[in-house]
Order: C-alpha cells, then structure tokens, then sequence
C-alpha cells in the first residue's frame, strides 16, 4: 500500500520527528485521502489484530466474546465485525473495575506499565479509570497533532487551553496534540472563581491563535471581557475547537463565537475513555466534523439493535480503537446521537462525515405528554432568536398525571432595560418558536441576564423533577392512609 500507509504499524509506532512538509494540507496524505475501499481492507487488518490482542490479554473480552459465540478467527469483513461483535457499555466498563480493581480485566498490558492514570469523575457512582501506557500516550498526541494540522494550526502557534486539568481527557489530550504539533502550549486551565477575567487579560496579551474549551466557556469568556472593557476580536484568535458539550456543530452557537471572536469555529470530542477524543473533529475546509476512521473506527448504529444504520440516518456513534495497547475499546456504545453521511469533503479526506456534529444523547431525550425532545434542538432554537441573553434552564415536573415543562430564559440586557413590553414581546418569540420546534407546549419565563449561573465546564440545563414529585405524592397518599 503507498507509502505503506505512513506510519501505519502494529503495534503502532510513529516517528516523533516526522512533520509534514510545509504548505501541505495533510498530515498523512496517503491515508486521509485515500478510496474508502483500500482504507477498509486496511481497517478489516487492523480489527483482526485489535481482535486477537484483546481476546489473548484481556479476560473481560475473552469472557464476552465466547458468551456472544464470537471468537477473533471467525473476523472475515467489516460485517463480520460489525454484527457479531457485541458492543460494550459504560456500565460493563465499571462492573469490570469493581470487580478487578482498579482498572478491569479489560487491561491489556501490566499495571506497572500504566503511565498515567485519568478518568471520570466519579460525582455520581463509581469513576472509571484511564489506563494509559507511554506509548499510548504517544499514540494519542500524534493523532491530535494530526487534526489540529486539519484545523489549520502550525508549529509555532500558541494555543491556550482553557479546560479543566483534572482527570478530565480533554485538556490533556488538547495539550498532547499541542506539543506534538510544536506548538507553544499555553495551559491556562479553568474552574478556580475569577478565572475568566484572568484568561481575557492572558489572551489579550499573548495574542494565541488557537483555543480550546467548551462553547459555554468561550461566550461566558467573551461576555466577561466584555465587561472588563476588552474586546475578543483583539485576541487575535485563528482556531477554536471545541468538545464537553453538543454546541458547537449548533449553527447559531458556531455563529455566535465566531462573531465575538473572529475566529474560525470546530467542533469536536467523541468520549474520555476513547481519546484521541478529536477521532471526529472538523477540518479547515470542511464543516461538521470528520470521522478520522484510521484512528478509531466508527460506525453509527441504531441505539436498539446496535447495527449500523444506513448514511444519512440518525444513529449512535459506536467507538473501536485502532492504536491502544493499554485499554483497547472496541465497539464501545457512546449513546450520543448523530446523523452521518458520506459525501465529497471540500478538504478532500475521504472519510464519513457528521455534518451536525453530536446532536444530543440517547439517554437525555425527555418524553413529554408523548412527544420525544432533546435539549439541544432547545438550546439550537433559543440561540437563533434576537435578544437570548446567553443561559436557559428547562424544569419537567409533574401534576398528578401530567407532564410539565416549563423553560427560564434569559432576555439579554439591552431588552431587559427596555421594560415589560420588550419583555412581554420576547416572551410571545420564544413561545412561538419552541411551539413551532418542539410540537407541544410548554410554560415560558423570560428572567434577567445572569440568572442562571455560567460554568467553565459542561452545562447542565435540564432539571426534571418528575420521580421527586411522584415520591413526595406517594408518601402524602401513604401518611394520609394511615
């Protein structure tokens, strides 16, 4: 295959020193410009490899497979593969751990080999550990070197990452991809009160090109300088790319920054347990983002049957990795949901595309009185309106056996000024427009700018109190028996 597909090993290997020559729009040309054909018999390799090493190292796999009557000699095609391979969920990921502790018998390598430890959270249940081995970690910071080379970012750039550094992948894998592209790293991190008015003034000084965070983030940044008397424009921002939250694939959010900014907008971020996260991630040319099928190869599945649905279909993305030795995920379920398609890119990489980026997920889909609603296409349908003044929230409740979804928005503070009649007129707007995007009904409130808190993190818009309700009614019937 051409230059044997630059780099292309098992297991991976890649050269440190290799840059692409100067005025290319590649990092690898062959293999992201490649017929998609020639790219699939190189991924069918690759899976049979993936297969056999996961099946030999991890008992978790090995465990699975037999169960499901699968075994890695019977990998003959991509629908072998894609139909007899059961998918992997979150949950099993975590009873794995609990079980072998701490980092599951998915482990593929010794634990003295782990280099760095990251994960989740842990707020809610039992956090689920990274293990990363060095050459992982030189794997990952290739393959965002690679697709910030896409964006357009170049050796020399100053990037600031404006992300928490905790556990969180992100930040991490953003500044990986940072020094591996040569780039001055500039890692401002996020979280700690008063933050945002330090990052303006560092932005203003040091003139990055490129930046990454969150969409939240970036306009709660921008209003902030603002405020401060500093305009984001005189940043000097190039890039901005984006993961933690559906937003910026939303047009009139991507429209947005790029308005406060000047800057050129990318969506990108798949999950934490699959970084490279950037494995579907925009170009500079092409809008949506890319699924980088050589890096981690994706389908998008029906989230029921978990068989990949055909292009143009919605669907949840499902995650095989292609370069990890320490915790390879191969068919891991996101639950996002997504539409893909497989149309000529005007940046010429030959790979499928999600045009409207992560369009929510799977599990925070509300049922409303019957009617099927994602946040985002709310969150899409406010940040189109005149006068949105940045924040939302959108309560569900329940009175006796009706749904109800009330949702706060914030009128931005020139028409707050103007009184009760702008007020009353933004409000008749915002009814009208969720009416005409929703289906149904719900109770509007149009509330002051900054009413609803801003965070540096992923937003949390949705509060449904409907199983609180349903309790606190079933211990009044209960008192009231007695």
């Amino acid at each position: 295959m051409s230059a044997a597909m630059e780099q292309w090993s098992w297991p991976p290997s890649y050269d440190d020193r290799y840059r692409p020559q100067e005025g290319s729009r590649y990092w690898f040309p062959v293999r992201e410009t490649m017929p998609a054909a020639d790219r699939e018999a190189a991924i069918l390799t690759r899976l049979q490899q993936v297969c056999a090493y996961a099946y030999e190292h991890a008992p978790f796999y090995r465990r699975k497979w037999d169960e499901a009557g699968f075994h890695p000699s019977q990998l003959k095609s991509l629908e072998d593969f894609e139909t007899r391979v059961p998918v992997v969920r979150k949950a099993d990921l975590r009873a794995a751990q609990e079980a072998h502790p701490p980092y599951g018998d998915y482990l593929c390598v010794s634990e003295r080999e782990v280099a760095r430890v990251h994960g989740t959270s842990g707020t809610t249940g039992r956090p689920t550990a990274f293990g990363i081995s060095a050459e992982d970690w030189r794997s990952i910071s290739n393959a965002h070197a690679r697709i910030m080379w896409a964006m357009g970012m170049r050796p020399g750039d100053t990037i600031c990452i404006a992300a928490i550094f905790s556990l969180y992948m992100g930040s991490w894998g953003a500044l990986g991809g940072a020094e591996r592209l040569g780039a001055t790293a500039f890692p401002f991190g996020a979280g700690a009160a008063g933050m945002s008015s330090r990052c303006a003034q560092w932005l203003d000084i040091l003139k990055p090109a490129g930046f990454y965070g969150t969409p939240t983030y970036a306009i709660h940044l921008a209003d902030t300088a603002i405020r401060d008397g500093r305009d984001p424009r005189g940043f000097g921002l190039k890039y901005m790319f984006f993961s933690g939250e559906p937003g910026a694939s939303i047009p009139s959010i991507r429209e947005r920054i790029e308005e406060l900014y000047g800057a050129k907008v990318y969506d990108s971020g798949s999950m934490g347990e699959m970084t490279p996260w950037m494995n579907v991630a925009g170009s500079e040319q092409t809008p949506g983002m890319l699924c980088w099928q050589d890096i981690v190869y994706t389908e998008v599945c029906d989230p029921v049957t978990h068989c990949r649905v055909p292009y143009g279909s919605r669907g949840t993305p499902v995650y095989t990795h292609l370069e990890r030795m320490a915790q390879p995920m191969i068919r891991l379920e996101s639950g996002d949901l997504t539409v893909w398609t497989n149309d000529e890119t005007p940046c010429g990489r030959t790979y499928p595309q999600l045009p409207m980026g992560i369009i929510g997920r799977v599990d925070d889909m509300i049922t409303i009185r019957g009617e099927n609603v994602y946040p985002s296409e709310i969150e899409a349908a406010l940040s189109q309106l005149p006068g949105y003044g940045g924040e939302h929230r959108i309560y569900i409740t329940r009175e006796g056996t009706m749904d109800e979804m009330l949702i706060s928005v914030e009128l931005d503070a020139d028409g707050w000024k103007r009184g009760e009649d702008r007020r009353q007129a933004f409000h008749a707007t915002v009814a009208r427009q969720l009416h005409a995007v929703l289906g149904l009904r719900a109770v509007i409130e149009i509330v002051a700018p900054n009413t609803h808190p801003r965070t540096d993190f992923k937003a949390k818009r949705v509060v449904d109190d409907r199983q609180a309700f349903v309790e606190m009614r079933a211990r009044h019937l209960e008192a009231s028996s007695r």
